[in-house]
């Protein structure tokens, strides 16, 4: 039988949910620079904050390769 280290699996699951991450704030880190959108895009920010802070709990909980293969998915 195929042992899977959790402990490296995780870690692969966060890199994937870092560049989900930095995907979705690229644009965001234009805005933020200019005055008229900054307030605007840093809301935005913090959403996709909160949004990968739940993620990462979800990954840091997970029990199985299987559990951590469906939060990978949803990104």
């Amino acid at each position: 039988m195929i042992q899977v280290d959790m402990l490296k699996a995780k870690e692969i699951a966060h890199n994937k949910r870092r560049a989900a991450r930095a995907l979705e704030f690229a644009p965001l880190d234009v805005q933020v620079t200019i005055p008229a959108m900054a307030e605007q895009a840093e809301s935005k920010r913090q959403e996709i904050r909160d949004k990968y802070t739940a993620i990462q709990t979800q990954i840091d909980a997970a029990e199985s390769v299987a559990v951590l293969k469906d939060i990978i998915s949803e990104l």
